[in-house]
């Protein structure tokens, strides 16, 4: 059993047998361009996994945000949030638009006879990976045929790096949300519940709320992601929110602690070995 769920957006249980040709077109499906994602060594080359297995028991995990954002939920469950937006008026989706403070992956925008109304930043959180996910992908396409017996394939693993992902995620939106409330916007970041229950072992999330109120300027939209026989179902889990201090407070305490415990242990491992310093 392969522990990658979807290549090139396919499910990979399914009983496709023109799996060279998937590779050889390098396809995404939802953005129908290219997969962005390609090899550090040879950028020619597209690596297409969008959700693959971790853990014990092995959960599925969405590795590529124009995946999950392919779920279109991710947006119509922001509509709350358009406070602007009348029943008549019509929805776009925006990628990566340039605002104050950084480039917001999504917005979702109100629009009423050619004009906009309101819009909310749709930011979409995946978990970044450890290692490499290339020889899991090779040898899936091994079975399949796609490559030969013979071929040689390295036996190198992936992780999950949790620490990166939470931290970069956070002082992103640290960095982005003060513009959000001086445009009197909001901004919703997406994620899978397995990072938000890291963060909460890692930050100070006391201040985030859990229920989400609209008077927050920052939307935590929590989302569950199952895999049923190689079809991935994803569903909101929960709501939560905050404000630019709220996000301040969740960037403090824990995590100091939790560093300056790091650095303090380490440092007392050297102390024997170190030189001692004399003043006359």
């Amino acid at each position: 059993m392969t522990r990658i769920i979807e290549l090139f957006g396919i499910p990979t249980n399914s009983q496709r047998n023109d799996w060279g040709q998937i590779v050889d077109e390098q396809v995404c499906p939802f953005t129908e361009k290219r997969c962005y994602k390609t090899r550090k060594s040879n950028p020619d080359i597209s690596i297409g996994t969008c959700t693959v297995l971790f853990g014990k028991p092995p959960k599925p995990f969405v590795i590529c945000p124009i995946r999950l954002a392919a779920y279109r939920d991710v947006f119509t469950d922001c509509l709350h949030l358009l406070t602007g937006h009348q029943d008549y008026d019509e929805l776009y989706i925006v990628r990566e638009v340039s605002l104050p403070g950084g480039t917001i992956d999504y917005c979702l925008v109100s629009v009423r006879n050619k004009k906009v109304q309101d819009f909310v930043g749709i930011e979409i959180q995946t978990v970044d990976t450890t290692g490499t996910v290339w020889s899991e992908r090779q040898r899936f396409l091994q079975k399949k045929g796609v490559l030969g017996i013979d071929e040689s394939i390295e036996n190198k693993s992936y992780g999950i790096n949790w620490k990166m992902t939470a931290k970069t995620a956070l002082l992103q939106l640290y960095h982005k949300i003060n513009n959000f409330e001086i445009l009197e916007k909001k901004l919703v970041i997406v994620m899978q519940d397995e990072l938000l229950e890291y963060m909460k072992k890692e930050f100070n999330l006391e201040r985030l709320r859990d229920t989400a109120t609209i008077d927050d300027s920052l939307h935590f939209h929590i989302y569950r992601v199952e895999d049923n026989n190689g079809s991935l179902v994803v569903s909101l889990k929960s709501k939560l929110s905050t404000d630019s201090r709220g996000l301040a407070a969740c960037l403090s305490s824990r995590a100091k602690a939790k560093e300056l415990e790091h650095v303090i242990d380490y440092l007392q491992s050297k102390i024997q070995h170190a030189k001692r310093l004399q003043i006359e």
